[in-house]
């Protein structure tokens, strides 16, 4: 079989475990890794990288449980990556417990909660608390430059070189490149994150149906203390996660500003993004809420689904894209860049 030639586009931590993938499949392809920007500076950088063993389809549950394996394999062979278990509860509805028993895995373990999770929190009416095992979270730029610190020995990363075209050819795909170049391959995997409107791959893209919704993110300026725990809110889809490696908590809630540009973003948090998520956290954590001063704002793209999507996007199958992974990027990417790797010819 001749040597195949593969192009990921997207140096985020998806594009960084699709690469990494391609190589452990087929060791010797001829690998090219691009990102407009550096590695991880897109969604990756902003993200809170929470792993919780869940997920609202059959399908999602799945890749939940393929990502946990291969998240404790890979820290085992590498225990330096910051990647972090954390001890986790959920604050939900008392009726909500046989929705969450179907939503969590088996290997989960969700199991009533007798203690409050942290004297900040406060439990509404109504509500109970229950443990989830299996948690972690990840310093997911700091790992997406630890897994291209590795591909670069094997291929080829390019940062700060955007894909201006995508060309189908007899042979494979021609890429043109922002700094004047151009690359052939057998075949592109596309995981451009947000970045779904560029030119080069807009309408290709476009029967997809795929949004860019906002984040936010706050930020408490609250030193967590060692016991504290990850708490999930998912009736509000939101989260508390105590980030002891920077010193603050992040409390994520969910934006519902739709269709933005992720190049318009640069402008940080505004008073509304502030107020909105802080109405939210003063309903579970009031006596955090005056520590909540800044964060992180950035977007996502998102499935009519809710689910990843992965497909080739066109007949030949040698333009495969990955991605759409509605805020669940480092929890899915290895189950993604699985999925991926299936459809390439290696």
């Amino acid at each position: 079989m001749p040597r195949p030639a593969i192009a990921v586009v997207g140096a985020g931590i998806l594009g960084c475990a699709i690469a990494r993938e391609v190589a452990a499949r087929r060791p010797d392809v001829a690998l090219t890794l691009l990102d407009r920007d550096l590695v991880g500076s897109g969604a990756t950088r902003r993200s809170a990288g929470l792993h919780l063993p869940a997920g609202h389809t059959a399908r999602i549950r799945r890749m939940a449980a393929h990502s946990e394996d291969y998240y404790r394999r890979l820290k085992h062979a590498h225990p330096e990556l910051p990647i972090y278990p954390v001890r986790t509860t959920v604050v939900a509805p008392e009726g909500d417990i046989s929705r969450l028993s179907e939503t969590y895995l088996s290997r989960a373990r969700l199991a009533p909660e007798g203690d409050l999770p942290s004297s900040a929190v406060t439990i509404p009416p109504g509500a109970g608390a229950w443990n989830v095992e299996g948690c972690q979270y990840a310093d997911v730029y700091a790992l997406s430059q630890a897994l291209a610190r590795e591909l670069r020995r094997c291929g080829n990363v390019r940062e700060s070189v955007r894909v201006t075209g995508l060309e189908t050819t007899r042979d494979g795909v021609a890429l043109r490149l922002g700094n004047g170049a151009a690359i052939n391959v057998g075949q592109v995997v596309l995981a451009p994150g947000p970045w779904l409107g560029c030119s080069a791959w807009a309408s290709l893209v476009a029967p997809l149906g795929l949004r860019v919704k906002k984040i936010v993110a706050l930020h408490v300026e609250k030193p967590p203390a060692e016991h504290d725990r990850a708490i999930v809110f998912p009736d509000a889809d939101a989260f508390l996660l105590p980030v002891p490696h920077r010193g603050h908590w992040l409390f994520s809630h969910p934006s519902q500003e739709w269709d933005v540009n992720p190049d318009d973003l640069s402008a940080g948090l505004s008073r509304d993004d502030l107020d909105e998520a802080r109405r939210c956290l003063c309903r579970y954590a009031p006596s955090l809420a005056d520590h909540a001063t800044s964060g992180r704002v950035f977007c996502d793209a998102y499935s009519p689904g809710r689910e990843p999507v992965v497909r080739a996007l066109d007949g030949a199958g040698r333009i495969v894209f990955a991605g759409a992974a509605n805020g669940s990027g480092y929890r899915l990417a290895p189950a993604i860049a699985s999925e991926a790797a299936d459809l390439l010819r290696l």
